[in-house]
């Protein structure tokens, strides 16, 4: 029923808007041979519609019935009036030529105008013009698509997808291959699990372009494999104030019974600020001492500090927003503009599924469980942008905080240790997790003469970040009911864990100085581009184990939800106390200093061919303190040391076969750097018994990359891509399992395979349906593939217990496919509407390798069907609708079907739940 109200509302939308009229056509510059004349106006005398000439002078109005008067007109040149009368459903064409006309020089002010380069046709030609491989999505188009952050607009670009909770991968490849760049400068993640930030956490509102960049150049950074995004922060082209509220519903995630540790049950818990309660109370001091808290102490630490958790229902996902801009002109083309964003958005949910494991070495399971995951997320962003521009000078600064926070209840029902007769066992998580990020950015860029052949950009940015799980708490015991469990305390039973890492200090730089070279024969301009990156990172980690060990020995019964009150109770009669248990292994220090100096070279060799060619020298020093766990707390920290300096060329060539179509072609060498996690020697331990280690040993990956792509321009909204790629990556990083005892426990850890190759194919089409079809022409058509074959060459000597000397590279599908077809539509000319259907599928891959004859967890293929619809229903009056998840599939993880030990287990599934079908209603009004 659903869909057929759907389907009625688009085609009456479609009926009335084919009862319009259009008015196209073309304009030519007189001065300049009647060449296209683009970014001229084409304006109907008194009403609100017009239009803006694209990069080949063409224009299209679409307009109700009646007689008007068309004004066309571009700075410097005459206007021209043209009556008009429109037809209902029919196209009129009237192309003109411009020119100066009777114009005298001194008649004419000639102001310099910036292109909007957030326009997707101001995008489209910057890829078409720029020599090196990129892509871009400007603020317009997010708008138009509905997109509400930026994870979800990067996935409109070709061979990127949007992974649950695992961040966006490029090509087939994982998080760990991508890099983050914001206005140019290097910044670190929020989250130590994650190699940039979570891109959901911006919202389009403090984006002005996203800039994708799928080949390498010197004056990025030397971490790429998969792609480098570097986003543009928006800003203000006037006076905006603009407030922005959302309500989503969930199936099966909100309004269902739902699980809250009870000091996030509050106020301040749904604003996520209950981290203060819940961190290391001093009284444990700032290095380990095995102390044993007496009653009173252990009063203390828990008065705030609970266990108990609450029975609620869900609540709907809500957002705010809040954007302020405005922007002051002066004298002699000066501008000074600044923007304020503030946006908080609340998000529950709730995944039901399998959770196991298989015994290394055996076919059996060492984890057969049901797990029922209740997350309740927050996530707040404030950003304020100030920037002054005048002919030779300009100044940018950019202060945004990012926090996102976490509370989590897990509840694992079934056995594990292989123990099939205690199938009862329950082991409860109560976890809170924060991230705060604070940027603060400085940009300068200055033309030393006045004909900016000379020019320089400076900035920089320092930055702080935190990331903790404080009081990261486990029950286990065995479910006797719904509500009542048998415990007993020691083990694992009734334990906390403390997780911190500490940004100390962030900062990066950048200084670049351009040299314009003079002009051709045809008119263009050699450059050159000398500069200078750094960055350096320095943090810490401390990862802290309380336990609550018995005095006597007992087993009790109590309720998982209200235990606070038994181990009250149990502490102050002496049955137990809180003993910290932590290893000398608690704290690891880190320090990264990236040096790199580059030149770049645009050269043009005659008309079509042009070159983006250059160098960089990027010397890594890396330095880990730490203790491993056989050290004794008192020890001194052992000191690895790494550096290295990388001689990174690249070349991007261009070839202008037509005005329309090019072929380009890049080459160079890049690396890959280690997620922090996957490089800190700490074992992070879940209450099953699994855990995941670091490995302070790992290397820096090191690429070969290779693009050789054809893209054909139709038209201004139109482009047809087909391109080859392939990758040498010699040291990969891969997620890989160490073999345990029989049972215990599975370890997941991070190695240096020996080498990988990679090569594909792309396409990409953006299409206008009325290529098909005139009654189409509302219709757009995008669509991007990625086909790809990876092979691994194993490093026996570091991986001794691999299955095989070749396999598929860990976290790369095969294939990919995103689409989206676009139905917009108008009443008016303000009354605009835009309805989308998006989606998007992906191949099987690696999730983690297998050894000891187990063959490697595969995340099975999912695909996401999504559908938009953005109206602008007055002036100032926005509202967006969207269903999410449409099909609704099953996540799933499984083994492999080539495993050469006897797999005794009827089911090869290892997780799986279902994500539901999201309804969201987002309303913003323009003041």
């Amino acid at each position: 029923m659903k869909f057929k109200l759907i389907v009625a509302l688009f085609f009456i939308s479609f009926l009335s808007f084919s009862q319009k009229g259009t008015i196209k056509g073309t304009l030519t510059d007189g001065n300049m041979k009647n060449a296209p004349l683009s970014f001229a106006n084409a304006l109907l005398k008194g009403t609100p519609y017009g239009a803006t000439t694209d990069e080949n002078g063409n224009y299209s109005l679409v307009v109700e019935p009646g007689n008007y008067v068309i004004q066309f007109s571009f700075v410097g040149y005459e206007n021209i009036e043209v009556p008009v009368t429109v037809k209902s459903g029919e196209t009129i064409v009237i192309n003109k030529t411009l020119g100066s006309g009777n114009y005298k020089l001194e008649d004419v002010v000639i102001q310099k105008t910036e292109r909007n380069r957030e326009k997707e046709t101001a995008l489209l030609l910057d890829q078409k013009k720029a020599v090196e491989i990129k892509q871009s999505i400007g603020a317009q188009e997010m708008a138009r698509k509905g997109i509400s952050d930026v994870e979800e607009g990067l996935t409109k670009i070709t061979g990127i997808t949007k992974v649950d909770g695992r961040g966006l991968f490029v090509r087939g490849l994982e998080d760990r291959y991508n890099n983050l760049l914001i206005n140019d400068l290097q910044v670190p993640s929020n989250s130590p699990f994650k190699k940039i930030i979570p891109l959901d956490l911006f919202p389009t509102d403090i984006v002005g372009v996203l800039n994708v960049y799928k080949t390498f150049n010197p004056n990025i950074s030397g971490d790429f494999a998969g792609a480098t995004v570097n986003i543009e922060t928006a800003q203000a082209k006037g006076a905006t104030t603009k407030l922005n509220v959302g309500f989503g519903y969930t199936t099966g995630n909100n309004g269902e019974d739902f699980l809250i540790s009870s000091d996030a049950n509050t106020t301040q818990g749904f604003l996520g600020l209950v981290g203060n309660d819940r961190k290391l109370s001093q009284i444990f001091g700032n290095v380990p001492s095995g102390i044993k808290l007496t009653s009173a102490e252990a009063a203390e630490v828990y008065k705030n500090n609970t266990w108990n958790v609450s029975e609620v229902k869900s609540p709907l996902n809500t957002s705010i927003g809040f954007l302020h801009t405005d922007k002051f002109k002066f004298k002699n083309n000066a501008n000074f503009n600044y923007i304020i964003s503030l946006n908080s958005e609340n998000k529950s949910t709730i995944r039901k599924g399998v959770d196991r494991t298989f015994n290394q070495g055996q076919g059996n399971y060492d984890k057969n469980m049901f797990l029922t995951q209740n997350n309740y997320q927050t996530s707040s962003t404030a950003l304020v942008g100030l920037k002054y521009k005048s002919n030779r000078l300009g100044i940018a600064y950019n202060s945004f905080y990012l926090r996102s926070t976490e509370s989590k209840i897990d509840d694992q029902l079934g056995y594990t240790n292989s123990l099939t007769n205690n199938a009862n066992q329950i082991i409860r998580l109560n976890q809170f997790e924060q991230s705060d990020y604070f940027n603060n950015q400085l940009l300068a860029d200055y033309a030393i003469t006045s004909d900016k052949k000379h020019t320089i950009k400076v900035g920089g940015s320092f930055v702080k970040t935190t990331f903790e799980q404080p009081d990261r708490k486990f029950i286990i015991g065995n479910k006797i009911n719904d509500t009542d469990i048998s415990t007993t305390y020691g083990g694992n039973n009734l334990n906390s864990q403390h997780l911190k890492v500490k940004g100390n200090y962030y900062v990066s730089g950048l200084l670049e100085y351009n040299l314009k070279l003079k002009e051709n024969q045809n008119g263009k301009s050699n450059k050159l581009a000398i500069g200078f990156n750094t960055f350096r990172n320095d943090l810490s980690s401390t990862y802290r184990f309380l336990s609550a060990k018995p005095l006597l020995t007992s087993t009790l019964v109590t309720n998982i939800n209200t235990i606070d009150t038994q181990i009250s109770n149990d502490i102050a009669y002496g049955i137990i106390s809180i003993t910290e248990e932590s290893n000398a292994d608690y704290k690891v220090k880190f320090n990264q200093f990236v040096n790199a100096g580059y030149f770049n070279l645009f050269w043009n060799f005659g008309k079509s061919l042009e070159l983006n060619g250059g160098v960089r020298l990027e010397n890594s020093n890396r330095i880990l303190k730490y203790r491993p766990i056989s050290f004794s707390i008192d020890d001194p920290y052992k000191k690895d040391t790494t550096e290295k300096l990388y001689v990174l060329p690249s070349a991007n060539l261009k070839y202008a076969l037509t005005e329309k179509s090019n072929v380009r072609f890049a080459a160079s060498s890049s690396i890959t750097r280690p997620v922090t996690m996957e490089l800190l020697p700490n074992q992070y331990v879940n209450g099953d018994g699994t855990v995941v280690q670091g490995n302070s040993n790992l290397k820096d990956a090191e690429n070969l990359n290779i693009d050789l792509k054809y893209e054909l321009f139709p038209n201004s909204k139109e482009l047809i891509v087909v391109g080859l790629f392939g990758k040498s990556i010699n040291k990969p990083i891969e997620k890989i399992f160490i073999p345990t005892a029989s049972s215990g426990g599975q370890i997941t850890t991070f190695q240096n395979s020996k080498k990988a190759t990679l090569y594909g194919v792309e396409l990409e089409l953006l299409l206008q349906m009325s290529r098909v079809s005139k009654s189409l022409s509302n219709f757009s058509l995008g669509f991007n593939t990625s086909l790809m074959q990876t092979d691994v060459e194993v490093d026996f000597v570091q991986n001794p217990l691999e299955n095989s000397a070749n396999r598929k590279l860990q976290g790369a599908s095969d294939w990919l496919v995103n689409s989206d077809l676009k139905y917009e539509f108008q009443f008016s000319e303000i009354m605009k509407n835009s309805m989308s259907l998006v989606y998007g599928v992906y191949g099987d891959r690696i999730f983690a390798v297998g050894t000891a004859g187990l063959d490697h967890v595969y995340e099975k293929s999912f695909s996401k069907l999504d559908f938009i619809w953005s109206s602008k229903i007055s002036k100032n009056i926005d509202v967006k609708f969207a269903v999410d998840n449409i099909l609704n599939p099953k996540y799933k993880l499984e083994s492999g079907k080539e495993s050469t030990v006897n797999i005794i287990e009827n089911s090869l599934t290892l997780k799986d739940y279902k994500k539901g079908v999201g309804y969201s209603l987002n309303l913003s009004y323009t003041f």
